[in-house]
């Protein structure tokens, strides 16, 4: 078929139109006179204007307003061309679709969600040296995150289900970051610190719920496993950013220099959100599940649909399953572990081992960089051994078991054997903390293979648990190691306790045949 081609400064070909209702592009150049020419080699009738001619010839015009324009890639742009190009196309995410958008500011929220977790491990050792915090005291402001934490898991899921986890992300990361803003504030009067650490808790607290709603609204399925995994994976790239950015900004800027500024990322994060979600026609065309109602519509509905939910849930059946008691107890135990050696480490590689705060934080980034290795071996192991046919539950049981009697094996010998040179120290805690992220291919997956439908209630119930040594296992390493001096005595024995008696449980009941709670 002909196509018709305008030749004025720069060069278009015009397709004939199809429908009537084929669009048309208004343009705001002048009428000029057009020639109309066939080319033998392609059929394409040629329009060449013709400026200095009378335009009240109208024999041979065509109205520019009646073809709908077409680009002509094969002509050379001029220079005014390619800035406007480059322009139009800056930023370089510009072109991408919606839900690749989403994930990354997602994922790069998560990264935010734990620069701000771990800045207090740090920050913690010079602000007991300001105001005077014995190791009890540095325990209770370290624990009080946990209060909120805890107190926002089960929360946070009915929330992002009612109103849309983008929306709750929001506002989650914006309550967590000025929360952080405030602390150095508020340092010196206790009760105002503590709230403002429960505030960055409940903050991060409601993230993953958001976050998995998020991606279960707008990523298709055989999209789904990479992008959860980009976006929980922020939380250990966090993890190493704070580590790693805290000492020399707390040498050089202060302490609080910590909070205003990973405070600050977070707010500047919520305000670039904005613009990302500014498209609601392409993220509601990109979702695969039902659209949020209106602001209005969520708030008249929200109360009788949370009602709804929560009746909808089996808790009875629930609590009746001793698998379920399984994946509850294994996960404090594992929350045990995980959160006093977050949060007290660093203070213990700089008081035991005689490091500085610099070197403190850079021995303390070793696990969470070595688990990233072992996660990636765990999950494709795993995998690998259910797919040869090795039932499902013994290699959630072998996983898991990897899991605990790792690190209680290495802090046992840490703790036994005092005069260890301290490069062999860092060794076995590194090497036993990074292998208990076998957990994330044992009792994390359990949730899902008993019971697809109920996953997210039950991880919401396991996670509300295991928020509790936060609380209290942060708190009582404090006030343990004021009592008897002693690291081993307040940080490794409760943990090893908790790793060999999870073990014990999670071996006899534990199971991951599926389960119909409905029923």
């Amino acid at each position: 078929m002909a196509k018709f081609t305008l030749r004025t400064d720069n060069s278009y070909f015009f397709p004939l139109p199809h429908t009537k209702n084929t669009p048309f592009i208004k343009t705001s150049l002048q009428l000029q006179r057009f020639h109309f020419h066939l080319s033998p080699s392609k059929p394409r009738l040629r329009i060449v204007a013709n400026t200095q001619h009378d335009v009240k010839d109208t024999h041979s015009t065509v109205s520019m307003a009646k073809l709908p324009v077409e680009p002509r890639h094969d002509a050379p742009l001029s220079g005014s061309d390619n800035l406007s190009e480059v322009v139009g196309n800056w930023p370089p995410w510009k072109n991408l679709p919606q839900r690749y958008k989403l994930i990354g500011t997602t994922s790069l929220a998560f990264v935010i969600c734990n620069m701000d977790k771990v800045n207090l491990s740090i920050a913690i050792i010079p602000m007991s040296h300001q105001f005077g915090w014995n190791s009890s005291t540095a325990g209770l402001v370290q624990s009080s995150f946990f209060w909120g934490y805890a107190l926002s898991q089960l929360p946070g899921g009915w929330l992002a289900k009612v109103f849309g986890g983008s929306k709750v992300l929001q506002v989650g990361v914006l309550v967590w970051s000025v929360a952080t803003a405030c602390v150095p504030l508020l340092a010196g009067y206790m009760p105002g610190l503590l709230l403002s650490r429960i505030l960055v808790g409940i903050g991060e607290g409601v993230s993953p719920s958001a976050a998995t709603d998020l991606i279960a609204r707008t990523i298709p399925t055989e999209e789904r496993s990479r992008a959860v995994a980009f976006v929980f994976g922020g939380l250990s790239v966090g993890s190493v950013m704070g580590l790693l950015l805290a000492p020399p900004l707390i040498q050089n800027f202060g302490w609080d220099s910590v909070f205003y500024l990973f405070g600050l990322l977070g707010i500047a994060w919520f305000l670039g959100f904005q613009v990302v979600e500014g498209d609601a026609t392409q993220l509601t065309a990109e979702s695969l599940l039902p659209a949020k109602p209106t602001t209005t519509q969520s708030w008249k509905t929200s109360l009788k649909e949370l009602n709804g939910s929560l009746q909808d849930i089996p808790w009875k059946a629930f609590f009746q399953s001793r698998a379920v008691w399984a994946m509850i107890y294994a996960h404090f135990c594992g929350s045990w572990g995980h959160y006093t050696c977050l949060s007290w480490l660093p203070t213990y590689f700089s008081e035991e081992l005689d490091l500085n705060l610099t070197e403190a934080a850079w021995v303390s980034i070793l696990p969470p960089l070595a688990s990233i290795l072992v996660t990636s071996i765990a999950s494709q192991l795993a995998d690998k051994l259910i797919s040869r046919g090795v039932e499902t539950t013994k290699v959630r049981k072998i996983c898991q078991s990897i899991a605990f009697l790792s690190p209680a094996i290495c802090m046992t010998i840490s703790s036994l054997d005092p005069g260890l040179p301290h490069w062999e120290v860092v060794g076995l805690l590194t090497g036993g903390i990074a292998l208990s992220s076998f957990a994330l291919s044992g009792l994390y997956c359990t949730h899902q293979d008993i019971s697809p439908e109920y996953a997210s209630i039950l991880l919401g119930i396991t996670n509300t648990v295991g928020a509790i040594p936060g609380i209290l296992g942060v708190a009582l390493t404090g006030y343990l190691l004021d009592l008897t001096h002693s690291w081993s005595v307040s940080l490794f024995v409760p943990s090893i306790f908790f790793y060999l008696t999870g073990t014990v449980i999670w071996l006899v009941f534990a199971s991951s045949k599926p389960q119909s709670f409905s029923e």
